[in-house]
């Protein structure tokens, strides 16, 4: 969605939230918890031809902060969705 083009149906109309300033409102309608009192404000990508929305931390600093403090999600191997 960064480069402007939808992976789901490929068009080109895709905007971005990345400008708005109150990303971190009151309620944190556009952020993720990280910690107790630290919030990560998320970009938003919306492609307006099929409603596909893609969401970033905005912050990158905060993605160190958030690999030290979230539960890392191990892969699944192949083994275990054969069975």
């Amino acid at each position: 969605m960064k480069t402007g083009i939808c992976p789901k149906c490929n068009s080109h109309e895709v905007f971005s939230g990345a400008g708005i300033v109150l990303k971190k409102g009151p309620f944190g309608s556009n952020s993720i918890p990280i910690g107790l009192t630290s919030i990560a404000a998320l970009d938003n990508f919306v492609c307006s031809e099929c409603g596909y929305v893609e969401r970033y931390v905005s912050d990158e600093s905060k993605l160190a902060e958030i690999s030290r403090k979230w539960g890392k999600v191990e892969q699944e191997s192949v083994e275990k969705k054969e069975e």
